[in-house]
């Protein structure tokens, strides 16, 4: 079984540890746990990596945020991946800093980077792995807010909640997504 994992964020050091980052901090996360290297691919940043008889293809969108659907889309064809084996990890605003849930599918609430995706496939119908980065800004700051870096305090819980991601995305590739919501959501 092959699935396809992609982590939603901007490529480039000045936006390493922004909030609208969530989705590549877990996965660089992820493949670090299984002593992997991302390496250039098209559209992407990539790595393969095995889990339980599974194959999991990371990617990282080299496209920029708004254009993520490129890589996505590239990437389930070139592959030959079934769109329930796609998920993507992604940022989200709506929910609080910290609170991370899995779904089916769901609307892009205005993020770029899932409206992008769901113009390329056609659709919203695909997983994915919410990280709640808050929305601590004022009127007309959304922008800003996502594209500055996590606050200290933040900082200092990050490792455990990309340790649950990866618990998340792995639980995801083995038994299931309804299951995997079940257990974590």
């Amino acid at each position: 079984m092959k699935y396809l994992i992609c982590g939603l964020g901007n490529p480039g050091p000045e936006y390493e540890l922004t909030r609208h980052n969530a989705g590549f901090l877990a996965l660089d996360r992820l493949a670090d746990k299984k002593k992997a290297q991302f390496e250039p691919a098209r559209h992407s940043n990539k790595v393969e990596i095995k889990h339980k008889g599974r194959k999991l293809i990371l990617i990282k969108p080299t496209t920029y945020m708004n254009l993520s659907g490129k890589a996505v889309n590239y990437w389930l064809n070139e592959e030959k991946i079934n769109r329930e084996n796609l998920l993507v990890v992604t940022d989200d605003i709506a929910l609080p800093f910290g609170k991370l849930r899995m779904r089916q599918k769901g609307s892009n609430a205005g993020h770029n980077g899932l409206g992008n995706i769901e113009q390329v496939l056609g659709d919203n119908n695909y997983p994915r792995l919410r990280f709640g980065v808050g929305n601590d800004f004022g009127r007309g700051q959304q922008v800003d807010y996502v594209l500055s870096n996590f606050d200290q305090e933040q900082l200092d819980q990050l490792v455990p909640l990309l340790d649950k991601c990866c618990d998340m995305i792995l639980s995801f590739a083995t038994i299931g997504i309804g299951r995997t919501m079940t257990a974590f959501n």
